[in-house]
């Protein structure tokens, strides 16, 4: 059964919840779902709120759901689940149905697209969201090796309830 924590009772780490576990990020739009692996961000403080930092690809089909909705939810798996995360990853919605074909039980809540599988459930909101640009490194390394003109989107969210299993 899934509790909800307050974000300072978050004690995970988000190196390991994020860059090696990766997170499932989803969101609404138009009466349909999409979602997808995301292993690059962060979580703190900003403007006073807890958020969490993400980044997305402008051509992830996912991204057209973020760019339209106001919510998103991201969404932590246990191993079990890694093939899911890498399927999630890999194969564009635009292509198949995604949510349909993972086997995940999919839920829909207040605007937010939930999984029953997943161990931590964050519920966001929008804040910001900004392309990065070429001309903004300060090492010039970064763009030279993650980069050819398709920048990823920077999206801070603000963190508004997390659910835990267990």
């Amino acid at each position: 059964m899934a509790k909800e924590i307050a974000a300072e009772a978050f004690a995970e780490s988000p190196f390991k919840v994020i860059g090696k576990e990766w997170m499932l990020v989803a969101a609404e739009a138009d009466g349909k779902a999409n979602a997808m692996t995301v292993s690059w961000g962060g979580m703190g403080v900003l403007w006073g709120k807890n958020v969490a930092f993400i980044f997305i690809r402008p051509t992830r089909y996912t991204k057209e759901f973020i760019d339209r909705a106001d919510k998103l939810t991201l969404s932590v798996f246990t191993e079990e689940h890694r093939k899911m995360m890498r399927y999630f990853g890999t194969v564009s919605g635009r292509d198949e149905d995604k949510l349909a074909k993972s086997g995940l039980t999919v839920r829909h809540e207040n605007g937010y697209t939930t999984f029953a599988e997943a161990r931590v459930t964050m519920e966001c909101r929008k804040l910001y969201a900004q392309a990065l640009q070429s001309d903004c490194f300060l090492d010039k390394s970064c763009d030279e090796k993650w980069y050819d003109d398709d920048y990823h989107t920077m999206y801070v969210v603000g963190i508004e309830k997390i659910r835990v299993e267990g």
